[in-house]
């Protein structure tokens, strides 16, 4: 229900927008987050936008350069990602989670209490 996109490789400094569209429900009451897992390492937070898109949240190691959003008409939500590092290398996934509460409460939330995932899409940054 949940399929990303626009992953690739890319050179570092160099931008990239992942996709994730999502079908089979309705998920306007909805928060959605995007997570990456580099090979070798744990699962991590990278962004969330709440139900209705009014605020956003970002792990550290983002901020500034990436942003995300989300489209309800179409659904889809997106990871704009600029000025990319070696280190942003790894699959990201967006997943849901069914809350009426701002991106800052959903950013701390575990990933195991989110309840759809996609199944992923790879991001290699060479450098």
């Amino acid at each position: 229900q949940l399929v990303e996109s626009g992953g690739g490789l890319v050179q570092a400094g160099t931008s990239l927008r992942l996709s994730c569209a999502a079908s089979g429900r309705a998920f306007v009451d909805y928060a959605m987050g995007w997570f990456r897992q580099a090979p070798g390492k744990d699962r991590e937070f990278v962004a969330a936008v709440s139900w209705r898109g009014t605020s956003t949240y970002y792990a550290d190691s983002v901020k500034g350069r990436f942003t995300i959003s989300r489209d309800d008409a179409k659904p889809t939500v997106y990871l704009q990602m600029n000025s990319l590092k070696s280190e942003d290398t790894a699959v990201y996934y967006c997943a849901a989670v069914r809350s009426l509460s701002t991106a800052q409460v959903v950013g701390r939330m575990p990933g195991s209490q989110y309840e759809y995932w996609g199944q992923g899409t790879q991001v290699t940054v060479s450098s």
